[in-house]
């Protein structure tokens, strides 16, 4: 069975940080593309960053640019978020899914494989 499942979230104040973690199991890490997501309250679900572990291509969404940041653990099929910086603006759920890789390679943007595989979820609250 294929699972991802968040942990790391939590309450921070702005500027500070915390790193989200997202731990795979059911397929390997070979090559497939693994993304961030999150929802605010009241707003739409949006694309926060993706990696592509195959060759390591990162895609970031503009309002995180510069502060978070995407890597991988292929040994350990686990994709972390670094997320520095943190402004209340950032306070939502944050969510991990399989995305299109070609998407993230050609620099496009995030985008689920599967718009119904939505776990838990980790919650992040920053305070200003």
């Amino acid at each position: 069975e294929v699972q991802l499942v968040e942990s790391g979230g939590g309450l921070v104040q702005a500027g500070g940080s915390l790193r989200l973690s997202c731990g795979a199991s059911g397929f390997t890490f070979d090559d497939v593309a693994i993304g961030w997501f999150r929802q605010a309250p009241g707003k739409e679900r949006e694309g926060v960053s993706c990696i592509s572990s195959g060759d390591g291509s990162t895609y970031y969404t503009n309002s995180v640019k510069g502060r978070f940041t995407i890597y991988s653990d292929n040994a350990k099929n686990r994709v972390y978020l670094q997320m520095n910086s943190l402004k209340p603006e950032d306070t939502a759920t944050y969510y991990c899914v399989k995305v299109h890789g070609w998407r993230v390679r050609a620099g496009v943007d995030c985008r689920p494989l599967n718009l119904n595989a939505w776990g838990q979820g980790t919650l992040v609250t920053v305070s200003s």
